[in-house]
């Protein structure tokens, strides 16, 4: 049984209805025994699907997890407007089931193209955003609601899976900061009968997909085995799997021990790939930190400057 190993890394939670993401992150905490946990993108209660979640030394990749796009399923319900955007909301407005039957495919297909690119999305009431320090869903439960600013998020493409009558499932990819139930919404209005999200199933991040997500009990399950939970943990290695690696020159040690700027010549690349950003190794081959490079000096040096240090522990040092 391995239920005290100092887990780290990241792993992919599927995360199941009527938790929310913070319900998630204070049940690993009990289950891993560790207090320095994050998610990386919040979830609604009623949602499914890909919760990654960084544990120990990679929270420090959250804020880049949480800029990634994503891809979601989601199903459209045409002919009910409610003051959430969601199933769960109290009804404002409905159209008669006839008339949004009378919508033809194509009539519906062209309204969800008119959102893919760019698109001027106004945060629903019923969110976590805050205005003057009051979370807006906050405002929304005493009845108030409040001017918000539309904000730019892109959607890169947007497909009609299946429509069942009055029922049109959507599979959607997307920029960091999108509301599918405010899209789905948007959608409905362009129509002319209105529409609210029934369900709603993430199904990828990054490089996460539902195909390798693993539920709270599965996770417990593994963490009282023998052989334990780490190899469904992603390492902050391989998160970054194509991306260059560089060594630290013997003598310039110093420099990534105090996360100083390096410039290129006092490291020696180990491995070609992606420069933004680069794996920065010791002199014993241990991970250190990500690097990105500066070209901004006029005289032509590149330079590289650090973007998270990270105090990996090796096999050694678990020990």
């Amino acid at each position: 049984m391995k239920s005290d190993m100092e887990y780290q890394g990241i792993i992919n939670i599927y995360k199941e209805k009527g938790f929310t993401s913070h319900d998630v992150v204070a049940k690993m905490r009990g289950i891993l025994h560790t207090r320095k946990i994050g998610h990386t993108g919040t979830l609604d209660p009623d949602a499914v699907g890909v919760l990654p979640v960084c544990v120990g030394e990679a929270t420090k990749l959250c804020e880049f997890l949480t800029d990634h796009d994503k891809v979601y399923e989601a199903v459209m319900r045409l002919g009910i407007v409610t003051d959430t955007q969601d199933m769960t909301g109290s009804v404002l407005r409905q159209t008669d089931e006839k008339t949004c039957l009378e919508l033809s495919d194509d009539a519906v297909n062209a309204a969800c193209m008119a959102f893919t690119g760019p698109y001027a999305q106004i945060p629903p009431m019923y969110s976590a955003l805050k205005v003057n320090g009051q979370k807006l869903v906050d405002l929304a439960r005493k009845g108030i609601e409040v001017e918000r600013q539309a904000r730019p998020v892109t959607i890169f493409q947007l497909d009609v899976l299946v429509r069942d009558g009055v029922l049109v499932k959507l599979r959607v990819h997307c920029s960091k900061g999108t509301y599918i139930r405010t899209l789905i919404h948007d959608i409905g209005e362009k129509l002319g009968v209105g529409a609210c999200m029934q369900s709603l199933t993430r199904v990828r991040v990054a490089q996460f997909s539902m195909e390798n997500a693993v539920t709270l009990k599965e996770l417990e399950e593994a963490v009282a085995s023998e052989a334990g939970a780490e190899h469904l943990f992603l390492t902050v290695e391989h998160f970054y799997d194509g991306h260059a690696a560089y060594r630290i020159l013997p003598e310039f040690a110093r420099f990534l021990e105090n996360g100083n700027v390096i410039a290129a010549d006092r490291m020696e690349c180990i491995r070609p790939g992606d420069e933004d950003p680069v794996l920065l190794y010791d002199t014993n081959g241990r991970f250190c930190a990500t690097y990105r490079a500066d070209t901004s000096k006029t005289d032509g040096t590149v330079i590289y400057r650090p973007v998270k240090i990270f105090h990996v522990r090796t096999e050694d040092s678990k020990r």
